[in-house]
């Protein structure tokens, strides 16, 4: 009886212990599955490109600058991050400055998977700020039209960057920045160095009378402390979680910089 009485407490005990061992390795696999999802969460980069395609009333066409999304994305992409694309009407976006000897507009246009979302971009209401850590605004004078006035971009832009995440624009792109304001109700750009397509490179392309306005003067309006270099030059600020570059010749390095700052983020944490 004695023996009986020990056996079953032995098995009992057993159990207690295998449900216990159980019970942690489900609670582990629970947590390494939300870190996981986490880090997913965190590989993800949101790209902004224009619905417009033409210069005013020109009858030119215009879009988004290729080398404007590639060379940003050749350097994000390369780091392991994962890159979505939006545009304010969503769907094909017009591509401008269609160059196939720059060699990363080529590795790009011929990436299926990332041609396929460019060309197939998500609307405004399909995107989830949540899912990024950082947004690039990217140029070509289509965004000039379509950029500024889009309420929609600009909250899902407010979100990321209040989310601790990175804000970058290169060109015209950072047209996308002058209307974003953050929760205290301040701009944005107000108080940060910033730089865009200067009024001078405008000027020199000869469509400071075609663009609905100076890119430059209406980033100081609202705050902004512009620095630039001379037309055509790579030129890339940070500031504060915000990357801007001047021309199409800054673009690589809005890449590398919002890298940096995307590291940074990392170590922090």
């Amino acid at each position: 009886m004695l023996n009986t009485i020990k056996t079953r407490t032995f098995l009992l005990l057993v159990i207690f212990i295998f449900t216990l061992i159980s019970c942690t390795n489900k609670n582990k696999s629970s947590e390494s599955n939300s870190k996981t999802k986490i880090e997913e969460k965190v590989k993800k980069i949101l790209f902004v490109v224009t619905s417009h395609n033409e210069k005013g009333n020109t009858g030119k066409k215009t879009g988004y600058y290729l080398g404007e999304v590639s060379h940003p994305w050749e350097v994000l992409h390369s780091a392991g991050y994962e890159i979505d694309f939006v545009s304010p009407k969503g769907g094909k976006a017009p591509v401008d400055a269609f160059d196939m000897d720059d060699s990363i507009n080529k590795k790009f246009w011929d990436n299926d998977l990332y041609r396929n979302k460019i060309e197939n971009t998500k609307k405004p209401n399909e995107v989830n700020p949540d899912d990024y850590i950082a947004i690039h605004f990217a140029g070509g004078h289509g965004a000039m039209w379509d950029f500024a006035d889009n309420k929609e971009i600009a909250k899902i832009a407010t979100k990321i960057y209040e989310n601790n995440g990175i804000v970058s624009a290169v060109c015209h792109g950072p047209a996308g920045l002058v209307n974003i304001k953050l929760s205290n109700g301040s701009y944005l750009v107000d108080g940060k160095k910033i730089n865009s397509f200067t009024n001078e490179e405008e000027v020199k392309v000869k469509l400071e009378n075609v663009v609905p306005f100076m890119l430059e003067d209406k980033l100081k309006e609202r705050g902004a402390i512009f620095e630039k270099t001379t037309p055509f030059n790579e030129y890339v600020v940070v500031d504060q979680r915000l990357v801007t570059g001047q021309n199409p010749q800054s673009a690589g390095k809005v890449g590398i910089a919002t890298l940096n700052e995307l590291q940074k983020l990392k170590r922090s944490h």
